[in-house]
């Protein structure tokens, strides 16, 4: 078929208007002159309020990966398995209540960052691994589904549809960051909530749909829309529940909301407004799903139906087909432009937030331990840019190559839930936790999980748990169990090795994380401004040192105030000469602080 003309310049009108209000936002990061912080681009300044916050956390996850599985899920398996819009609605608010005041009140850049002040930089690199796997993950899911929306509503190559729209939430993001994420985000979401909701009537009303309300009385509901669980994969829907509740909270892009906040309240409440606005904007995607589900397909010019239904391998593209075939095509093409806006909204953003934690808490790591010096605010600018790019480029080679949407939407929470979720909340909440429990923690739950298998990856279960089929695969929590794995590990290795180091089992100079000791570790922040210091008398003696504070013990004072264990300094009295000034009494010096 001919590509549709009207269709394709409604698109680049949309795209157009995205791409505008993106680099009208990039303005107020310095662009015009050129004078762009590092706290500018991650973090627009700490500056941003409780409107644009909201919007910007809600349209974050209401990608395409959400809207588009959202469909695919009901009508391949009923409304009951649709799990994702309520389990990453709950993460939210429970990212609000135990993660949204501490990791705001820390002032920290990245959801790396407490591994790093905790754990050492070493650790919060290597916990990278996991973070950008799980945003690639992410923006090639939501990719995806833009590319299936578009080949089948305007006829257009989905590697094509897919490569643009990938190089514009590049390209403003790159010039923007996350002003422009977050300004882009406000005009996205209001497009997601008209496109969608003016599209489900007019799906519902056409001759071939049949009436979505379900009668239990005439028949089981195991055969409508809404669907069933059955008592043998109790295990596997509560494992993916828990995976999607407590694995999508450790996310850079959700924390990138919160330490941009222009206060901890702000910061809180946005969590709570985003969680409730996943669960209601995946209602009108959840009704086309079921839409889909009652319709005779045969009844429409949809050639590839398989007795009046969408077959399996076309699941994916559930929402698109009934935006082409079951409402006019000037509804169809609103409908398109709220799948572009949700797609763009959750690109930049994990774009945005990967390369975010690359630059400062991989690429900055290196580069302190190699020069002894901080990276300047230009050189992470374009560390970011070179890293957006390249994440851009993996994305989309998967969301080409991979064909299931609501598979790599589920499967990104997947090692964020087991090696990331345990390590965040023993960094946050364990004081005693140390970097060797760290380690150990990672290399366990990596193991177990591997061993677990991965079907959509052929990758064999090694471990055979409980209740195990050789067709429907592992039907034990075993993801949920791996997770209490990795927190058991992390909290028992870090007290084994405080006891060998601390009763002289091992030698402290093998103590490379420095986890008992007084060296101190690679400092990420930028220097504080300089701190006017007081003329001393001339008769102080040469040996007197004044205190001079430093951007370390700032660090570490606020950490220790805010409860993290950071022992890294201890009170000593100094015996020292006695000070007489201008005749009058002598006053011995007060207790020094000693790093």
């Amino acid at each position: 078929m001919a590509v549709h003309i009207p269709g394709l310049i409604a698109i680049v009108v949309f795209y157009l208007l995205i791409l505008a209000v993106g680099l009208w936002a990039a303005r107020k990061t310095g662009l015009k002159k050129g004078q762009s912080s590092t706290e500018e681009v991650m973090l627009a300044g700490r500056d941003i309020g409780l409107f644009v916050g909201c919007f910007t956390v809600t349209a974050t996850w209401v990608g395409g990966g959400f809207i588009n599985g959202s469909s695919e899920i009901v009508v391949q398996s009923g409304l009951v398995w649709c799990q994702a819009p309520v389990g990453y609605g709950i993460s939210l608010l429970f990212g609000g209540i135990f993660f949204a005041d501490k990791m705001r009140r820390s002032k920290y850049n990245t959801m790396l960052d407490p591994f790093n002040r905790k754990y050492g930089d070493l650790m919060g690199a290597l916990l990278y691994i996991p973070a950008m796997l799980g945003e690639m993950f992410w923006s090639a899911a939501i990719l995806s589904a833009l590319g299936a929306t578009l080949a089948v509503i305007l006829d257009i190559d989905t590697t094509l549809s897919i490569l643009i729209s990938a190089a514009i939430s590049l390209l403003y993001t790159l010039v923007g960051g996350l002003y422009s994420v977050a300004y882009t985000d406000v005009v996205q979401l209001i497009c997601i909530f008209i496109g969608l909701w003016v599209s489900v009537p007019f799906a519902m009303t056409n001759s071939a749909s049949k009436s979505i309300i379900v009668d239990s009385s005439s028949s089981p509901l195991s055969s409508t829309w809404l669907g069933e669980v059955a008592r043998t994969d109790i295990g596997i829907y509560m494992d993916t529940f828990l995976l999607l509740i407590f694995g999508g909270i450790p996310w850079q892009v959700y924390f990138q909301r919160v330490l941009s906040a222009r206060t901890v309240n702000i910061a809180r409440i946005l969590s709570f407004a985003g969680g409730f606005g996943c669960m209601f904007m995946a209602i009108p995607a959840v009704l086309i799903g079921a839409i889909a589900s009652n319709t005779d397909w045969n009844q429409t010019a949809y050639d590839k139906q398989v007795n009046g239904s969408i077959p399996t391998d076309e699941l994916g593209l559930t929402l698109p087909l009934v935006l082409r075939y079951l409402t006019p095509d000037a509804v169809s093409f609103i409908g398109l432009g709220a799948v572009s806006a949700a797609v763009m909204s959750s690109t930049d953003s994990s774009l945005l937030s990967s390369s975010s934690m690359f630059a400062r808490n991989v690429f900055g790591v290196v580069y302190t331990r190699c020069t002894k010096k901080r990276l300047s605010d230009g050189m992470t600018i374009w560390v970011m840019r070179f890293t957006q790019v390249i994440i851009a480029g993996c994305a989309c080679a998967m969301a080409i190559t991979v064909k299931s949407i609501y598979y790599l939407f589920y499967l990104c929470s997947d090692l964020v839930f087991v090696i990331l979720f345990p390590q965040l909340a023993c960094a946050v909440y364990l004081h005693d936790t140390n970097a060797y429990g760290s380690l150990l923690g990672f290399i366990i739950g990596l193991i177990f999980r591997l061993l677990g298998g991965e079907p959509g990856l052929g990758l064999p279960p090694s471990i055979i748990y409980p209740w195990y089929d050789k067709d429907a695969g592992q039907r034990f929590p075993f993801r949920s169990l791996t997770m209490i794995i990795t927190f058991v590990t992390v909290i028992l290795g870090s007290y084994l090795f405080r006891v060998l180091f601390k009763s002289g089992c091992l030698p402290i100079e093998f103590d490379i994380f420095n986890s008992f000791t007084d060296r101190p570790r690679t400092v990420l922040t930028s220097a504080p401004p300089p701190i006017e210091i007081a003329k001393l008398p001339s008769d102080v003696p040469s040996s007197y040192q004044p205190y001079v504070l430093d951007d370390l013990h700032e660090w570490k004072v606020n950490l220790n105030k805010r409860g993290h264990d950071n022992p890294v300094f201890r009170q000593e009295s100094y015996k020292t000469d006695k000070l007489v000034y201008n005749g009058a009494a002598e006053q011995p010096l007060k207790t020094v602080t000693k790093l």
